[in-house]
């Protein structure tokens, strides 16, 4: 990448900085766009003004590299959003990616468990013994409140003692876009919660410099997000859930349990931080599924075939 490209790229990503873009956004973006900008130098494209023809075969080695449609859409995303702003800057005249279309990502709907799989998830930790007691207790404490809150693994790694208030069941997490909301937790998350900060935490933290975090690691570090995802990995196997979850999964399975319990939509966005209705509204094809399912199997006249 040429070093003016790179310039504009720092500018472009302190810019995403400046709006209050998550870290994560931040990283992706500065990803996808320099893998455009890298793709261009190779093939001595002038990256100010790169034609249609340079962007097709940018498209095509997208392509050949076998990445899902997700993927792709997310390095043309970047890509973009890092010409705007440098056209907006007059860094460039203009954007050669205006107007060309990602691959449409496929409409699926997100797995959820069922009541009990999750109960199973989240209460393994207590009925398996562990060598590391102290570590059992904050595994234990994790899975409750990703399921009792529907946060984000970000959102859990990044939580704060200062944040928490484990008697009137509430916490405050900072989402995307540097955002607070305040969330709630029931009686048993409360009392793994107590468990983990009562003779867990403090012994996990004696081992290294503490520095607030509610989840520490085997080093007494604040638990990083991939740290958590293992974590979350480990127990769905010793629990026998389905290869597929993932902490997400227990956030999914969070906003469809409130909702097929009557909980309105959008106390559900605001628990889950969604900035559009229409983010959220997924969880309702999500439970929609689940009554016709229930509606088939049960009664009597559901168009099922005579005789069956």
């Amino acid at each position: 990448m040429h070093a003016d490209a790179a310039r504009a790229l720092e500018a472009f990503l302190e810019a995403l900085a400046a709006r209050n873009a998550s870290p994560g956004t931040i990283v992706e973006y500065r990803r996808n766009a320099t893998d455009f900008l890298t793709f261009l130098a190779h093939r001595d494209v002038d990256w100010r003004a790169p034609n249609r023809a340079a962007v097709r075969a940018y498209l095509a080695n997208l392509a050949d590299r076998g990445l899902a449609a997700s993927s792709v859409a997310g390095h043309i995303a970047a890509a973009r959003s890092f010409y705007r702003h440098a056209l907006r800057s007059g860094v460039v005249s203009a954007n050669p990616l205006a107007g060309v279309r990602a691959p449409r990502r496929p409409s699926r709907l997100p797995r959820v468990l069922s009541v009990q799989e999750a109960e199973e998830l989240v209460t393994a930790p207590r009925r398996r013994v562990m060598r590391n007691q102290h570590l059992g207790r904050r595994d234990a404490a994790m899975l409750e409140l990703l399921y009792a809150t529907g946060m984000r693994i970000s959102e859990l790694t990044g939580l704060t003692l200062d944040r928490v208030d484990v008697g009137r069941h509430r916490l405050r997490v900072i989402g995307k876009g540097r955002k607070e909301r305040e969330l709630l937790f029931g009686a048993p998350a409360a009392a793994a919660l107590r468990g983990y900060l009562a003779s867990g935490r403090p012994e996990l933290a004696s081992s290294g410099l503490d520095e607030g975090a509610v989840f520490l690691n085997a080093s007494g570090r604040p638990l990083s997000v991939r740290g958590a995802r293992l974590i979350v990995d480990r127990w769905v196997v010793a629990a026998g859930g389905p290869r597929a979850a993932s902490p997400h999964t227990l956030r999914h399975s969070f906003a469809t349990h409130m909702l097929e319990g009557g909980a309105d939509l959008r106390v559900v966005q605001e628990l889950l931080g969604h900035a559009n209705l229409q983010t959220t509204q997924v969880y309702t094809h999500l439970s929609d599924a689940a009554l016709r399912a229930a509606y088939r199997d049960a009664h009597p006249r559901a168009g099922r075939r005579a005789g069956r």
